[in-house]
C-alpha cells in the first residue's frame, strides 16, 4: 500500500483524548487527528518522531493525520484503519497463503446483526469465508500482543466467527501487526483475559488464527511474513 501522498516527519510530543495529538511541525506546535481508539502503549514517547499524512479536504479541521511513530527501531503504523485496506490488498493479490482461490471478495458483508469485515466466496471444495481483521501494535514480553486495551467489540467477534465456524462456513481471525521489532504474536492475556479465553475457545472450535507482519517505511506499507502464533 503506496502512501496517497508522501509523509511528512515531525516530532510527537503528546497524544490524549483519544483521537488527539500535539506535534512540532517546521518548528511550530499543531493538533492533529490520530485514527485510534486503543490504549497505543508501547506506540510512543515524548519527543519521538512521527510521520504525518496531509489530507487533500480544505474545510478539514484538523488537516494532519498521524500515520507512523518511530521508536528508535521501527516505523510503527499507529492508523488502525490501514489494517483493513492492506488486508483488502493482500486477499485481492494473493499474498495470503492460507486465503487464496477466492475469486470474489466482499467487505463489510453483513451477517445476523453484525457485518464481518471480509466474505470470500468459495467454490467446489473450498467453503465460503469469513475473516475478522485486527491492527496490532502493542509490543509486551517482546512480542505482539492483542489488545492494548479491553475490547468487548472484539470479544463479540470472536463469538461471532465461533458461530459462523458451527455452521460450516470457514471462518478467520487475521491479525495485521504494524510494526517490524517483533516476530510472534499473541493474545495480551493480562490486559483483557475473556479476550484471550474467547480467542483460545475460537481456535479450539476450528477458526483459523493467522497474523501477518507489515513492513513500513515513509513511501509504503508492505507484507513482510507470516508470525507464530501462540494461543
Amino acid at each position: 500500500m503506496i502512501w496517497p501522498s508522501p509523509l511528512i516527519e515531525a516530532i510527537l510530543i503528546k497524544r490524549y483524548k483519544r483521537f488527539l495529538a500535539d506535534v512540532i511541525l517546521d518548528e511550530k506546535e499543531i493538533t492533529v487527528h490520530v485514527p485510534n481508539t486503543g490504549s497505543m502503549t508501547s506506540c510512543w514517547e515524548p519527543n519521538q518522531r512521527c510521520a504525518l499524512s496531509l489530507s487533500p479536504n480544505p474545510d478539514r479541521k484538523m488537516p494532519y493525520t498521524l500515520e507512523l511513530t518511530y521508536n528508535g527501531e521501527t516505523w510503527i503504523g499507529v492508523n488502525t484503519a490501514n489494517a483493513n485496506k492492506l488486508a483488502k490488498n493482500w486477499l485481492t493479490e494473493n499474498k495470503i497463503p492460507e486465503l487464496t482461490d477466492y475469486k470474489t471478495i466482499i467487505p463489510e458483508k453483513k451477517i445476523g446483526d453484525s457485518r464481518v469485515d471480509f466474505y470470500l466466496e468459495g467454490h467446489k471444495e473450498f467453503p465460503d469465508c469469513f475473516v475478522e481483521v485486527k491492527s496490532v501494535t502493542l509490543k509486551k514480553d517482546g512480542m505482539a500482543q492483542f489488545p492494548d486495551a479491553v475490547t468487548e467489540r472484539g470479544q463479540k467477534h470472536l463469538r461471532e466467527l465461533i458461530e459462523i465456524k458451527k455452521s460450516g462456513l470457514r471462518a478467520v481471525m487475521l491479525f495485521i501487526i504494524q510494526r517490524e521489532d517483533v516476530n510472534i504474536f499473541q493474545a495480551a492475556e493480562d490486559i483483557d483475559p475473556l479476550y484471550s479465553q474467547l480467542l483460545r475457545d475460537a481456535h479450539r472450535s476450528g477458526v483459523e488464527i493467522l497474523a501477518y507482519q507489515c513492513r513500513i517505511d515513509l513511501k509504503n506499507i508492505e507484507l513482510l511474513q507470516s508470525l507464530k502464533v501462540i494461543i
